[in-house]
């Protein structure tokens, strides 16, 4: 599996350089201009698993912005499958596409538009036959990715040049890529998750991954839950990339870094502690965030 590159930010943020604490950030999102972060680590192992199989088509679920449908789509087209995606709202299939679901259509994925109910049935026997019904034979892949193979590719995000950092943050979703990195984390380091959804519920699924304790979820820092933005998460970006040099997401990184200094700021970390923070990706959904904001607001993310 590829190694993606540290980048030492420690000066350049006043909670960490005034307390003598280190900051860095794994560029995961360097791994591949499309299928990039926790994805490419997610769909390494289901694409093998797919091809030794014998299936010739990818189905799974996500919605507007998904970067799990994006990634998705595009490894499907690179690798030689056919790709379905089941979008959550029935509404986005009239009228324009937004940039995220545009690509993943010109990457040939067939997009299977339903309500936000009938969503809510994906896990169920009866809406899994009536997908095999319609589409035929197909590899299927659960929302956002996560499964024991997506876990497995995870565990290979940290590696031997990690094994000096006493805490290692990262966005949570599905929690999929906290579950292979809680597994791969070494006895002295700390796992810092910090969901994009509201609440705590993803304790559970996190516990049927792993059964280690070295970890805990961070709920303060989703700014109204999945895909909801703010006017100081923009500017927060906007200056962090200015700062930095470092494009990050407004979905998942970006809440997960806002909260490290904050929780810096409020000295959560200790003078000689070591903090790596996992960037998994997911810039593809600036584009559709900017569309959405220029609608609504005066202000966007820079890119």
């Amino acid at each position: 599996m590829l190694k993606s590159p540290l980048v030492d930010l420690s000066s350049y943020f006043e909670p960490f350089s005034k307390r003598g604490i280190e900051l860095f950030i794994k560029r995961e999102e360097l791994l591949h201009p499309h299928i990039s972060g926790n994805k490419y680590r997610k769909l390494y192992y289901n694409l093998k698993a797919a091809e030794e199989l014998g299936y010739d088509t990818l189905l799974t679920f996500g919605g507007a912005f998904s970067n799990h449908i994006v990634a998705t789509a595009y490894a499907a087209k690179e690798r030689g499958f056919k790709s379905i995606g089941v979008i959550r709202g029935e509404e986005l299939a009239f009228g324009e596409l937004n940039p995220s679901l545009q690509f993943a259509s010109s990457c040939g994925m067939q997009l299977h538009f339903v309500s936000r109910e009938v969503y809510r049935e994906k896990h169920t026997k009866e809406f899994f036959e009536q997908l095999q019904s319609k589409f035929g034979s197909f590899y299927m892949l659960p929302e956002g990715g996560t499964n024991e193979l997506a876990v497995k590719g995870c565990e290979e995000i940290l590696n031997k040049e990690d094994e000096s950092f006493s805490h290692i943050a990262l966005a949570v979703g599905t929690g999929g890529t906290i579950s292979g990195v809680i597994r791969s984390a070494l006895n002295h380091q700390y796992v810092l998750g910090f969901p994009a959804l509201k609440g705590d519920f993803l304790k559970k699924d996190i516990c049927t991954f792993t059964s280690k304790s070295n970890w805990e979820l961070i709920t303060d820092y989703h700014f109204g839950g999945y895909a909801k933005i703010t006017r100081e998460l923009v500017d927060f970006m906007n200056d962090f990339y200015q700062k930095t040099g470092i494009l990050i997401d407004p979905i998942y990184t970006s809440k997960m870094i806002y909260g490290i200094i904050d929780l810096a700021q409020k000295d959560y970390f200790k003078p000689s502690d070591r903090v790596l923070m996992i960037h998994t990706g997911g810039l593809q959904a600036i584009d559709g965030m900017n569309t959405y904001l220029r609608t609504k607001y005066s202000f966007e993310i820079q890119s």
